[in-house]
């Protein structure tokens, strides 16, 4: 029989505290941390968990923390690890976060106060009618919230409190892992697994509250590089063949009403371009392919290539090159080798008191990658809705779950053992 747990949130506290510090990344950065100001949210996050007891936490030179809560249990326990991102996308501002907190939400669209015309409109986030009578954090509409993934440090604190002022509750060694860079898709770059020491662990930067992620989209990209004809333009004539024109009939072939970001959803993979450019001699493409398997990353890839053959048969004197680069895999094909992962989250939202639901993400997660690099890593939810906009939003109930949930699978881990 598991004991009742008797929680003192302080996760909302603690979100509106992080939010307020801007930790945009920037993908044009080369460094590590692509922007220094995510390391100001990574020594709050130290300096908090210092005076909570976690005496090794530390902020790295990259802008990783690594924090160890010590196991209470005479069991031989897995050591798992929690972990979050404490970049913010770059594709909506995150200066100047001006949280707000609508109490006792009563249906309908909330209205953002200094930006009226951002709305959260009920009709695009279905998931506000699960939120009546709960209390929901926004913006000020003129700046996205951060919840993505600030909700999930926030709850992750809030659980490490959580443990460390209850010992009763029996738990193995704990790590916890805030990463840098994550929007940009360098979020484990630099990150020492061998100091981590973990066995398996837990993204908690899912979206709505029940879900577990097992499953994540397969990643290319993918660059083209067309080669044209130059000569000068008033004696062209029958010579010329413009490397731009080649490029944009590419673009112009591909499929319409399929395989792309705004024809597919569920489980319906896409052949996306994402940059173009270039002059007459020479002109670059470049795409991102993603599939929920390798087959289909290869029938979009070969599908690219037999439209750029078919184009470059009205161009006999131009040439081209195909360079494709792999970017993160199914974390499925990792995750179902250890399904006690999933089977363990899955206990734990339900003791959470919720009902746990598998789901797969259009798209990738730190988790996706720390798979592939020996560390078995599901998503677990964390909240957040409508991220990288200035409508995002996270429900004050929804992360008391999440925290709850975090401290429920600590436990399992130990009991399990």
């Amino acid at each position: 029989m598991t004991p009742a747990l008797k929680f003192t949130h302080g996760v909302t506290e603690r979100l509106l505290r992080y939010v307020v510090i801007d930790t945009q990344s920037d993908p044009a950065s080369p460094s590590c941390p692509s922007t220094e100001k995510q390391k100001d949210l990574g020594a709050l996050l130290v300096k908090e968990l210092l005076e909570m007891g976690v005496g090794d936490s530390h902020l790295d030179e990259h802008g990783y923390v690594y924090a160890t809560i010590p196991a209470n249990t005479g069991k031989r326990v897995p050591v798992i690890c929690f972990c979050s991102h404490m970049d913010t996308s770059p594709d909506c501002t995150g200066k100047d976060v001006k949280p707000q907190i609508v109490r006792n939400y009563r249906g309908g669209d909330i209205v953002l106060p200094a930006d009226p015309s951002q709305v959260i409109r009920l009709a695009d986030n279905p998931a506000l009618s699960d939120q009546i009578g709960n209390d929901i954090v926004t913006s000020d509409g003129t700046t996205l919230l951060g919840a993505d993934n600030k909700a999930g440090l926030a709850e992750i604190m809030d659980a490490a409190h959580f443990l460390l002022g209850n010992p009763q509750v029996k738990h193995g060694t704990i790590k916890l892992l805030f990463t840098p860079d994550e929007e940009i898709g360098r979020g484990v770059d630099k990150v020492d697994l061998n100091k981590l020491g973990a066995d398996f662990a837990y993204t908690i930067d899912g979206e709505t509250a029940g879900n577990i992620e097992d499953e994540t989209f397969s990643a290319d990209g993918v660059t083209l590089a067309i080669e044209g004809v130059s000569t000068h333009p008033g004696f062209a004539k029958g010579k010329m063949e413009h490397a731009i024109k080649i490029a944009s009939a590419i673009v112009a072939r591909l499929p319409k009403d399929t395989c792309s970001p705004e024809t597919t959803e569920g489980k319906e993979g896409f052949l996306h371009p994402v940059g173009i450019s270039g002059a007459l001699e020479k002109a670059t493409l470049g795409f991102i392919v993603r599939d929920f398997t390798d087959q289909g990353l290869k029938e979009k890839e070969d599908l690219l290539e037999a439209i750029v053959k078919d184009v470059m048969k009205d161009f006999p004197h131009s040439s081209w090159r195909m360079e494709i680069k792999q970017q993160y895999r199914n974390m499925k094909q990792v995750i179902d080798r250890h399904p006690e992962t999933v089977d363990n989250a899955m206990e734990a939202i339900r003791r959470a008191g919720l009902t746990p639901k598998r789901a797969s993400i259009r798209g990738g997660t730190d988790g996706s990658r720390l798979s592939f690099m020996g560390l078995p890593c599901p998503n677990i939810f964390a909240g957040e809705h409508a991220f990288h906009s200035r409508t995002e939003w996270v429900s004050v109930q929804d992360m008391e779950k999440a925290v709850q949930t975090i401290v429920h699978l600590a436990m399992i881990w130990e009991e399990r053992a």
